[in-house]
C-alpha cells in the first residue's frame, strides 16, 4: 500500500468542490482512498487518523490545498495525483456553469428576501460565529449547520439569542422542521400537534418520521446541536425550545431527544417541565428511566418508543398500549432470530453495525446492553469499549461512519455510500461476521437512491459469504416517509429484493441483530 500527497500553496476551492473532487478521485482505478482538503490543523489530525497523512503534506498551512491518495502501488499513486488537479478544475467549471446567482452577503440576501426571519448558516467554523452574530443583530433566528465553533462562542450566541427572543439551533445542527419546512437533513412529514426539541439530528429524523408514519404529525422540530445539553452550554436552547413549544397553541404533546443531559441541565429541564401543561415525552439516550420520570416526564428507552408514545398521547391513547405493542413485537423478533441464527455456519458469531447516523450508533449500543457481553465502537457509549482501530472491526462492532476520521474530504455518509460499501465487503470477508446491521436514512439532503447504492454491495457481500459456505444476515432499518423524495416503501422493497431483512425502526433492527447473536453465542458455548 502506498500513500502519497501533494500541496498546492495558496489554492482555494469551496468545500463542495473539494468533496466532489475527492469522491471522483476515490472512484478511479487503483485508488483505495483519497482526500482533497485545506491544510488546517484539524484536517491534518483527521488525515493522520485516516492513514492518509504522508511527509509531503505534513507541514502544510491553513491556506494550502492538500491532496492525498492511498493506492496499491506507486504508479497508481502518481497517476491519481496527476489527475487530481484536472478534476478540481472540471468540478469548478461544472459548478460555475450550473450555478444561478447567489448573494455574497447577509445584507444582499435580506434585500432579495426582506421578509426572511431565519438564517441557515454553513460556513467554515472560524467564521460561523461572526455570521451568526450578524444574523441575530438583524432579528433572525439562526440554524447553524457549521461545526468547529468554540464552545465559548456557542454560549455567547445562545445567551444573546435568548435575550432577543430568538433561537440559535446549533452549532453542528443538521436537522430542523420549522413551520412545516424541512431544513438540512430532514424528512417530509405530516403537519400535526407534536413538537420536538432534539440535540440529535438523526434522532429527530427517526422520531418525526415514525410519528408521521403513525398517522400523527409535527408542529415544530427544533434542533439544538449536540453540545447544548452539556454542562458547558447549560441547555440554553433546549430550554428555550421547550418554552416555545409550551407556548405554541398548535402543539399538544412535546418530545425531548438527546444523549443524557448533564445533571445540572436535567434539573433545569425538570423545573421547566413542571410548569408545562402538556405531556412531555423524553428519550435521553441511555439515561435511567426512573430518573427521567422523577422529573415529571414520560420516559422512553428508544427513539421508537418515544415516537409511539407521543403519537398515542396525541390520539388520547394510554402509554400502556404502546408498551404492550412493543412487547408483542419483541416476541416476534425472538422467533425470527431463532430462525435466522439457524442459517449461520460454525464460527459466525459477530454483529458489524455500519451507521451513517451517530444517534443510531449510540442507540444500538444502548439496546445491546444486557444482551451482548462486549461491544466495541469508535463512538463508544458506556459500557462499550473503544475500537483500537476505527477502520477495522473487532468482536461485536458498532461504527459511526459520520465521525471525523471517515468524513475528511468526503460528503456525509448519508450522501456518499462508497466508504460504507467498501466496509461492507471487508466485513463479509471476515469468517466471524454473522450480521451486518445498517441504517438507511431518507429525506432532503440525503442520497436520492440509497437502496440502489446498497443493493450491489449487499449482493456482492452475500456472494462472498456464500462462496465460503457461510450465510450473511443483512438487517436494515429505513428512516423516512412515503412523502420523502426517495419514497420509503420503494426503498424497503429494493432492499428486500437485494436480500436484506428490513425492520420498521433502528430499535427493532438492533434488537433482532442482538437476538441472533445471542442464539449464536449459545451454540458456541462448550457443553459441560
Amino acid at each position: 500500500m502506498v500513500v502519497k500527497g501533494t500541496v498546492k500553496t495558496g489554492a482555494y476551492f469551496d468545500s463542495v468542490t473539494l468533496m466532489v473532487a475527492a469522491r471522483e478521485l476515490s472512484a478511479k482505478p487503483g485508488v483505495q482512498d483519497a482526500a482533497v482538503v485545506m491544510g488546517t490543523a484539524e484536517n491534518l489530525a483527521i488525515l493522520k487518523a485516516s492513514g492518509l497523512l504522508c511527509p509531503e503534506i505534513s507541514k502544510a498551512g491553513d491556506t494550502d490545498l492538500l491532496i492525498s491518495v492511498k493506492t496499491a502501488d506507486e504508479a497508481s499513486a502518481k497517476a491519481a495525483l496527476a489527475e487530481a488537479e484536472a478534476l478540481l478544475k472540471s468540478v469548478r467549471q461544472r459548478k460555475a456553469k450550473d450555478s444561478s446567482y447567489a448573494p455574497k452577503s447577509l445584507e444582499t440576501a435580506l434585500q432579495i428576501l426582506p421578509g426572511a426571519d431565519l438564517a441557515l448558516i454553513s460556513v467554515a467554523g472560524r467564521y460561523a460565529a461572526q455570521v451568526a452574530r450578524e444574523a441575530l443583530d438583524k432579528g433572525l433566528h439562526v440554524m447553524l449547520f457549521s461545526d468547529n465553533v468554540p464552545v465559548e462562542a456557542e454560549v455567547e450566541l445562545k445567551e444573546s439569542a435568548r435575550g432577543k427572543g430568538l433561537l440559535v439551533m446549533g452549532p453542528d445542527c443538521g436537522t430542523a422542521i420549522i413551520n412545516g419546512v424541512p431544513l438540512g437533513f430532514a424528512n417530509a412529514v405530516s403537519r400535526g400537534e407534536i413538537g420536538i426539541v432534539a440535540a440529535a439530528g438523526t434522532g429527530l429524523q427517526e422520531v418525526s418520521s415514525i410519528i408521521s408514519n403513525e398517522g400523527a404529525g409535527i408542529s415544530q422540530a427544533i434542533g439544538t446541536g449536540g453540545r447544548d445539553v452539556k454542562k458547558e452550554v447549560g441547555g440554553i436552547m433546549f430550554l428555550e425550545g421547550l418554552k416555545a413549544l409550551a407556548e405554541d397553541e398548535a402543539t399538544t404533546v412535546i418530545v425531548l431527544v438527546s444523549k443524557p443531559p448533564h445533571e445540572s441541565v436535567l434539573q433545569k429541564l425538570g423545573a421547566a417541565v413542571k410548569a408545562v401543561r402538556k405531556p412531555v415525552v423524553a428519550m435521553f439516550l441511555g439515561a435511567e428511566p426512573k430518573t427521567v420520570a422523577g422529573y415529571g416526564m414520560t420516559a422512553a428507552a428508544t427513539l421508537e418508543e418515544a415516537a409511539l408514545l407521543a403519537a398515542a398521547l396525541a390520539k388520547g391513547k394510554s402509554p400502556d398500549s404502546v408498551r404492550d405493542r412493543l412487547k408483542r413485537r419483541d416476541d416476534e423478533l425472538r422467533d425470527l432470530a431463532l430462525q435466522e441464527a439457524g442459517k449461520s455456519a460454525k464460527g459466525q458469531r459477530f454483529i458489524r453495525g455500519l451507521f451513517s447516523g451517530g444517534t443510531f450508533c449510540g442507540e444500538t449500543q444502548v439496546i445491546f446492553r444486557g444482551l451482548l457481553r462486549e461491544v466495541f465502537s469508535n463512538a463508544p457509549v458506556s459500557p462499550s469499549t473503544e475500537l483500537a482501530d476505527a477502520w477495522k472491526s473487532q468482536g461485536h462492532a458498532v461504527v459511526d461512519l459520520g465521525e471525523d476520521a471517515f468524513t475528511v474530504g468526503r460528503p456525509h455518509p448519508m450522501i456518499d455510500f462508497s466508504l460504507r460499501n467498501r466496509r461492507i465487503q471487508d466485513e463479509a470477508e471476515d469468517p466471524e461476521t454473522a450480521v451486518i446491521l445498517l441504517d438507511v436514512v431518507l429525506g432532503y439532503g440525503a442520497n436520492l437512491d440509497p437502496a440502489g447504492e446498497l443493493a450491489g454491495a449487499i449482493a456482492a457481500a452475500r456472494r462472498t459469504a456464500s462462496d465460503a459456505g457461510r450465510h450473511l444476515n443483512f438487517i436494515c432499518s429505513v428512516t423516512g416517509t412515503e412523502k420523502d423524495p426517495q419514497v420509503r416503501s420503494k426503498m424497503e422493497a429494493a432492499l428486500r429484493e437485494a436480500g436484506a431483512l428490513v425492520l420498521p425502526t433502528n430499535a427493532a433492527a438492533a434488537r433482532l441483530a442482538a437476538r441472533i447473536a445471542k442464539e449464536l453465542e449459545k451454540e458456541a458455548r462448550p457443553v459441560v
